[in-house]
């Protein structure tokens, strides 16, 4: 095994995880909406998806499918809309209950109006990730080497992956409620739901202008 070579993987995924994104803030709006459960489930979700566009990368690396890159483009630009949708939908909510009532009875019922599927939203919000997306599509491939076996490499990236993507969210999660008891819960759900409006805007003008520069021909 390229312990070097492993080594370096696991410092560009803890930036990669580490770094506030889509998957971050939808996390960090979810354990002050829903409670720590619910945004466990959505962690799960996020997890899934970037597990799926792992192995994407995997099956091109091993020859078995070829996907063209408007795929990756079009998917990205479906599941930054859906992210900005829910985003607005978000900030809809709470600027009505920050303008009509602030008491505890309220949050309760605002908490049950905008609670979704977890998982669901985690996933699709995982898959549109424009972060993971570059990550397994322009940098994973440059670790498969880090064992002589092809499906040795797969398994150790992967667990590796796996082991701190859920160790690092889980931490986010658990920080959540912490600061929730020092600053407005509103302020902070309406500031993550803001960057993940500010991230699918972005990601829609990224993925739109990717898909127009390779439809130029060459």
């Amino acid at each position: 095994m390229n312990l070097s070579l492993l080594f370096s993987y696991s410092v560009v995924v803890i930036l990669l995880i580490v770094t506030p994104g889509p998957v971050v803030a939808l996390l960090t709006s979810t354990a002050i909406r829903e409670g720590q459960r619910e945004a466990f489930m959505t962690l799960l979700g996020t997890n899934g998806a970037s597990l799926l566009l792992l192995t994407i990368a995997v099956l091109t690396l091993a020859g078995v499918v070829h996907l063209p890159p408007q795929y990756l483009y079009l998917l990205g630009i479906v599941g930054s809309f859906y992210i900005g949708i829910g985003a607005v939908i978000d900030l809809r909510t709470l600027w009505r209950v920050s303008n009509i009532c602030r008491d505890t009875e309220s949050t309760s019922d605002h908490s049950e109006t905008t609670k979704n599927s977890g998982f669901v939203r985690g996933f699709i919000t995982g898959v549109a990730n424009p972060k993971d997306i570059l990550f397994f599509v322009a940098f994973f491939p440059q670790f498969i080497s880090v064992t002589h076996s092809f499906p040795g490499s797969v398994i150790t990236l992967s667990s590796v992956w796996v082991l701190l993507d859920v160790s690092i969210l889980s931490l986010y999660i658990l920080c959540v409620k912490c600061c929730s008891r020092v600053f407005n819960s509103l302020w902070i759900e309406g500031l993550c739901s803001g960057i993940l409006l500010a991230i699918a805007i972005s990601s829609v003008f990224y993925n739109f202008k990717s898909l127009l520069l390779l439809s130029v021909p060459s």
